[in-house]
């Protein structure tokens, strides 16, 4: 899956959200429809974007009166193996300098770093 992952575009992905957060089949007229207010995308683009999810394996399609789209890959797969990614690209595999990096550009809010504690520590109940 992680191959699949890497290779989804950004337009991809918008679509991919489309369909993760339906949480359930959708035809290609609800997802151009998600997908207006961000957008301005006709319908051979939307269609387009389709096959090339289903091309890669990460998205379905079902006939029914129409085609009905659903994601394959989890939004729970793609993060992980985004996240992944992301480790080792720019941070060589270190999770401390990420973490790092989001404490000292002010990108953890204090509930954020509470939250991260009560994680690490659980059986402290989040206090180290």
């Amino acid at each position: 899956m992680n191959e699949l992952a890497e290779k989804i575009s950004a337009s991809e992905l918008e679509v991919l959200e489309i369909l993760w957060q339906a949480g359930e089949p959708m035809p290609v007229a609800r997802i151009r429809e998600a997908l207006a207010a961000s957008h301005d995308w006709d319908g051979s683009t939307v269609k387009t974007l389709l096959r090339r999810l289903c091309d890669k394996g990460v998205v379905q399609a079902q006939k029914r009166e129409v085609f009905y789209y659903s994601p394959l890959l989890s939004r729970k797969q793609y993060q992980s193996w985004s996240v992944r990614s992301l480790l080792q690209k720019v941070y060589r595999g270190s999770a401390r300098d990420l973490v790092a990096s989001l404490v000292s550009e002010a990108q953890l809010s204090p509930s954020d770093i509470e939250e991260l504690r009560a994680i690490l520590y659980p059986e402290e109940g989040g206090h180290a």
